[in-house]
């Protein structure tokens, strides 16, 4: 048995997300704290994840892999690739399950970045602690569709999660 400690072998695949784009098309607005919502995500993301598209492994790929987000047509279209850009799958999801998260997640934020300018600190962590308990119930959500198609870990799910707001800013 491989030592958990050691990079995995390309027997074992490389089984996580190395690039992620969002479909510029689809952002239609975003501001500075949206900004860098989206640049910390992407960054925290490719540092660390897992991330197992189970129908594209089965047919052979072994990772690492780009990932393309988009809404299309009110679903979240995810297209994985390989390293050379050769799609490996498209996997679309519909959104209605997340739409109360993703609006309440828009709200707590405003809320949050408005107390960051303003508010005491203990008014800010009150603000944060709401923010990530929606957070992290949109993350459980997201595993829980994804169930059957990719393999991720809760700390993945966040960081794309984050992403999936990203994609829905109206302005």
């Amino acid at each position: 048995m491989p030592d958990s400690s050691s990079p995995p072998s390309p027997a074992d695949g490389d089984y996580r997300i190395a690039q992620v784009d969002l479909d510029e098309a689809t952002i239609i607005w975003r501001n500075a704290d949206i900004e860098q919502e989206r640049r910390v995500a992407i960054f925290d993301l490719i540092e660390e994840n897992s991330f197992k598209p189970l129908r594209a492994v089965e047919r052979g790929a072994s990772g690492p892999f780009q990932l393309t987000l988009a809404v299309v047509d009110g679903r979240l279209a995810m297209r994985i690739a390989d390293m050379e850009g050769e799609t490996l799958e498209e996997l679309v999801l519909g959104l209605a399950r997340f739409r109360r998260q993703i609006r309440d997640y828009f709200a707590i934020c405003d809320s949050y970045y408005q107390a960051i300018r303003k508010a005491t600190p203990s008014e800010i962590e009150t603000i944060d602690m709401a923010r990530r308990g929606i957070h992290n119930h949109a993350a459980e959500l997201l595993v829980e569709r994804l169930d059957g198609k990719v393999e991720t870990d809760f700390a993945t799910a966040r960081r794309l999660f984050t992403l999936i707001c990203v994609l829905h800013i109206k302005g």
